[in-house]
């Protein structure tokens, strides 16, 4: 149950993620998380987004180098320690979260090395797993906001 997010190399320069954004909302691409790291003069995005085939598509039609690849989305309960647990259930079992970033409401994207094996693990968790339907689904009424 892994969803796809999208990553894309950007030149660190004003203007250059906007016009990302720009580009998804012309083709009704909503994003759903993003994390920006810079390395320099150029970083890395990444987005979750509700479409990721087509802004996939959109990034290539602007020439911009971007790939597609599969991550971990938890949702959490909104209480003090939630992240603590599940970052310590991958801790005991030995995965090793690569990075992470939050997206809507207290969804979170994990980047792991074997996805397959940390969803079995976290299935006997209290822990809902969330796949790209949910991602594509409207947000309720002042959720996430």
């Amino acid at each position: 149950m892994s969803v796809r997010q999208i990553s894309v190399f950007l030149e660190s320069r004003p203007g250059h993620l906007r016009r990302v954004l720009d580009a998804f909302e012309e083709a009704q691409v909503s994003v759903r998380g993003y994390s920006a790291s810079d390395t320099g003069d150029y970083g890395i995005v990444r987005f979750i987004v509700d479409a990721p085939e087509r802004a996939l598509a959109v990034l290539r039609d602007m020439g911009a180098a971007a790939t597609i690849g599969d991550v971990l989305c938890v949702r959490l309960n909104d209480e003090p320690g939630e992240l603590a647990r599940v970052m310590g259930v991958m801790a005991d079992c030995g995965i090793n979260v690569t990075y992470s970033y939050s997206l809507i409401s207290t969804y979170i994207a994990l980047s792991v090395e074997d996805i397959g094996r940390a969803e079995e693990l976290l299935a006997s968790e209290p822990v809902e797993l969330v796949g790209q339907d949910a991602l594509a689904a409207p947000l309720a009424r002042g959720e996430g906001r």
